[in-house]
């Protein structure tokens, strides 16, 4: 359907797309009153046409080796559909899906069906906690750093993680709520990680705790170095090609354009604790909710930090780096705090995104 564009500016032609609609957004903040609902309704419908269009520019994009993983996942889909022999150990939700569909769909329906799954949870959840305002939220989750990535690239990761928001979705319904955190488990085991630190957060309400944790991890970090990569690959913490990433260092160099402490990501993750601690401590926001996704990301966000070092850390960096939409824009949307409250929305979210587009595009 796009194989018009050029792999070669397929994902900055994306890029540029959030870009207009990022100034479209932050000229209407600051210029026309986000109570005027007919004006709202107006960017719901846009909203959703968005979606629509995202989710099959995403989907349908080129088979080509432009897009990281999607190559690799292509040429297995590829060869399931030609009879190979699959024994699966691990990740099985995903692994059998893939099975599954190359039995009656092509590899571009698969990629289709994986990216509407990756991209639904984020909207279901805007609509739930934002309302009527959530395109504002639903374009926090797809300007983020690495959402575009972890769509086309590190796609079980990114449907992992998905599944997770869709747990959260379902916050009040526990059963249904679990269920989806089993399946992000079994979709990629490193959400092991946030499942582990929800875990806790919810046994252990106080975020001042949970920022203390974040901020240990830092000094923990320069000091013990590639030493927490080793312990945790050694405890068999997460799945095989996840001890990979961590200990694997010299082996996937190339495919990561830096390593070392990583002070650029480090800056970007302290930007969503800098906001959960602004919104309870400042602001005295007591939701429930805010505050157990929190220290979800502060825990996990931790033992990113902990082993910054790795090669591949961004992948870990991603298993709290989701959250951090919802850290930023839920107080916002949910209460009042400030005068001219979707103004000073607009300026934070012309930051955040030219974060993403600095290090995507310009960088």
């Amino acid at each position: 359907m796009f194989d018009w564009i050029p792999s070669t500016v397929y994902t900055e032609v994306h890029y540029n797309i959030l870009l207009a609609i990022v100034f479209i957004i932050v000229i209407y903040c600051l210029v026309y009153d986000l109570n005027d609902h007919v004006g709202i309704i107006i960017i719901s419908y846009l909203g959703a046409c968005y979606a629509i269009f995202l989710t099959l520019y995403m989907g349908l994009r080129p088979l080509s080796g432009g897009f990281g993983d999607s190559w690799h996942y292509a040429r297995a889909y590829q060869k399931l559909q030609q009879g190979s022999d699959v024994i699966i150990k691990k990740d099985y939700v995903f692994n059998y899906f893939m099975a599954y569909c190359s039995k009656f769909m092509d590899v571009k329906g698969f990629f289709l069906l994986c990216d509407i799954i990756y991209i639904l949870p984020c909207y279901l959840f805007s609509k739930r906690y934002f309302g009527i305002y959530w395109f504002f939220a639903f374009f926090i989750f797809v300007g983020s750093f690495s959402f575009w990535s972890f769509g086309v690239n590190g796609i079980r990761n990114g449907l992992g993680a998905s599944l997770f928001i869709l747990g959260l979705y379902f916050y009040k319904q526990k059963l249904l709520m679990y269920a989806s955190f089993l399946l992000s488990y079994f979709m990629h085991a490193s959400l092991i990680i946030p499942i582990i630190s929800l875990l806790i957060s919810g046994i252990y309400k106080n975020p001042k705790m949970y920022i203390y944790i974040w901020i240990a991890s830092i000094p923990l970090s320069l000091i013990g170095g590639s030493v927490w990569a080793n312990l945790f690959a050694s405890l068999g913490f997460a799945e095989d090609r996840t001890q990979g990433y961590l200990v694997g260092g010299e082996k996937f160099q190339d495919q990561f354009s830096q390593t070392g402490f990583r002070w650029d990501f480090l800056t970007y993750s302290a930007s969503a604790v800098f906001a959960g601690y602004y919104f309870i401590f400042k602001k005295n926001i007591t939701d429930r909710f805010y505050i157990h996704m929190f220290g979800v990301y502060c825990i996990a966000n931790a033992f990113w930090v902990l082993v910054i070092t790795a090669a591949f850390s961004n992948r870990f960096a991603y298993l709290s780096w989701f959250l951090m939409p919802a850290i930023i824009a839920y107080p916002m949307f949910r209460y009042k705090m400030w005068k001219d409250q979707y103004k000073t929305f607009g300026i934070i979210l012309l930051i955040y995104f030219m974060f993403t587009y600095f290090m995507n595009v310009i960088k």
